[in-house]
């Protein structure tokens, strides 16, 4: 399960996946048949450091083996 906090800080979101699109960082909520429902988690300056926003998750993750994360957005 992970848990994420908006770079806003208005919303937690549980989260199924986490995407790169641009700038943006998305993550997806839930799925209905042909469509994903997801929200922004974060803009940052460069598609590069969004993507090192996605790698941060990623060693959270790898880090608590699996087990219940919780991740906050980075301002910048």
């Amino acid at each position: 399960m992970l848990w994420i906090a908006t770079q806003d800080k208005q919303s937690l979101i549980n989260v199924k996946e986490v995407t790169v699109n641009g700038k943006k960082l998305k993550g997806v909520i839930g799925t209905k048949v042909r469509h994903d429902w997801s929200k922004d988690l974060g803009k940052y300056e460069s598609n590069a450091r969004a993507l090192d926003i996605l790698n941060e998750i990623f060693m959270k993750i790898e880090e608590n083996n699996g087990a219940s994360v919780t991740f906050a957005m980075p301002e910048k």
